[in-house]
């Protein structure tokens, strides 16, 4: 009879977790701003000192920004190893003037959709963070101890570009590497049901400038005999996909696997209302690959995307010119095993092979990384399935993830282990944006969906 003990005490303490919560949102651990160092500093040792107080071996590691709290508990002999993984840094929270209070004084507020913690880092990541802590407490008073092995490792520079990470995962990979990770730094499929991402897109990245005269040229008497870059740029842009939205670039679908029938039915029965999805921004037809549903357009399939164009004079007023340059930045969201260095030499020879006479390009490079597909074979991910459907009382289902969260793939390609990644946050949690919200309800149901996927792991 542990869990229900276990979920009955989550629900007692469940006033004394959220101010713990708040304890942690006041300290404004802004990583991407020297003049938060310290503060983020006092953020790792708030974690330290309170997985401490669960009997949990835990440390602040320096590294050559902000520190990586990492910490260990031994499990029962022969029980699974978990890793789990969280963010203590936050969002800058500008503009402020936008916040409606204090970002670093948070509270709960009620809603007409209930009550809410506010606050910056309330759903990103420091919610999400705590809701594992604050089930391993549940366990710990009940029990006196955690049902399996747990490596913690929470990071100070997920919201600045994760510097240190990489370095820290490779320095110490013995130390880490565990049977898997558990990430709870994504959210609610619609808002209300559970979900486990295990497809994360990779992406490509280009900057294009068409070189045309050695200077700007006057339309009236340059019109005509000379060539315009911006036309030749909009020309071969125009072109990158067909008719049938797909991409043109020669070898682009190369590694794109097809999407398993099991998980084709589970989206299937998601009920994805795309007409909601546009319609909310004020569109009403699905512009990608045809013979594709929306949902795979968004989770499993490769894109091309023109993301910022331009050239000439954009002032006010008019400038009559042939502009000598023209500009554009373009993005190519990967699935499966797509390489995204192929893939932006392939955009620079199709470029070039297009150019007219007069014309050359140059690109300046911006990176890339593969995408992430998570190998759900490992009885772990249907354990965890179970557990949050069991929660949530609707089924909990495996879905894809239109971004990227490079930690899973650095989890793989460093660690050589999968990722759970499944959060409890809602699109209008306003993350990064002022007034950051986390859901009560999110609050005490991660808590009690973590601990169900701890007793799974007995």
């Amino acid at each position: 009879m542990t869990l229900p003990d276990v979920l009955a005490r989550i629900d007692a303490d469940l006033p004394a977790a959220t101010e713990r919560l708040m304890d942690l949102l006041r300290i404004p651990s802004i990583s991407t701003d020297p003049a938060f160092k310290a503060d983020c500093q006092s953020a790792a040792d708030w974690l330290v000192a309170d997985l401490a107080s669960l009997g949990i071996r835990a440390s602040a590691r320096p590294t050559p920004g902000h520190p990586m709290v990492v910490g260990h508990v031994d499990g029962p002999e022969g029980s699974p190893h978990v890793l789990f993984y969280g963010h203590y840094d936050v969002q800058p929270v500008d503009p402020l003037s936008l916040w409606h209070s204090d970002p670093f004084d948070p509270k709960v507020e009620d809603t007409p959709k209930g009550k809410v913690i506010r606050g910056r880092g309330a759903s990103d990541d420091k919610g999400q963070l705590m809701t594992f802590i604050e089930a391993c407490r549940a366990w710990t008073a009940v029990k006196g101890d955690l049902p399996c092995r747990i490596t913690f490792l929470f990071e100070g520079e997920e919201e600045s570009g994760s510097p240190s990470l990489i370095p820290f995962l490779q320095e110490n990979a013995d130390e880490l590497r565990a049977d898997v990770a558990l990430i709870c730094d994504t959210g609610l499929f619609q808002d209300r049901s559970p979900a486990i991402i295990t497809m994360l897109r990779g992406m490509a990245r280009e900057e294009v400038t068409i070189h045309a005269a050695t200077r700007d040229l006057h339309s009236g008497m340059y019109g005509g005999p000379a060539m315009n870059p911006i036309r030749v740029l909009t020309r071969i842009l125009g072109g990158l996909h067909d008719d049938q939205g797909r991409v043109v670039l020669p070898g682009f679908y190369d590694g794109v696997p097809e999407l398993p029938d099991t998980i084709r039915a589970q989206w299937q029965n998601l009920a994805f209302d795309h007409g909601s999805f546009l319609g909310d921004v004020g569109l009403s037809h699905p512009a990608g690959e045809s013979d594709r549903t929306p949902l795979e357009m968004i989770w499993s399939r490769p894109t091309a995307e023109i993301n910022g164009i331009w050239g000439g004079y954009t002032g006010e007023g008019f400038k009559t010119v042939l502009p000598a340059e023209a500009h554009a930045k373009i993005s190519f969201r990967l699935v499966g095993q797509q390489d995204a260095e192929a893939i932006s030499r392939n955009f620079r020879d199709w470029i070039n092979a297009q150019l007219p006479p007069d014309c050359t390009a140059s690109f300046k490079e911006m990176g890339g990384a593969g995408a992430s597909q998570m190998q759900i074979d490992h009885p772990l991910f249907e354990k965890t399935r179970h557990a949050l459907t069991e929660e949530w009382g609707t089924p909990a289902s495996y879905v894809g993830c239109g971004g990227s969260i490079p930690i899973a793939g650095y989890f793989q390609s460093i660690l050589g282990m999968e990722s759970i990644l499944a959060g409890f946050g809602r699109d209008d949690d306003q993350i990064h944006s002022p007034n950051e919200k986390y859901d009560m309800e999110c609050f005490h149901k991660g808590i009690r969906s973590w601990a169900r996927v701890l007793e799974k792991l007995t």
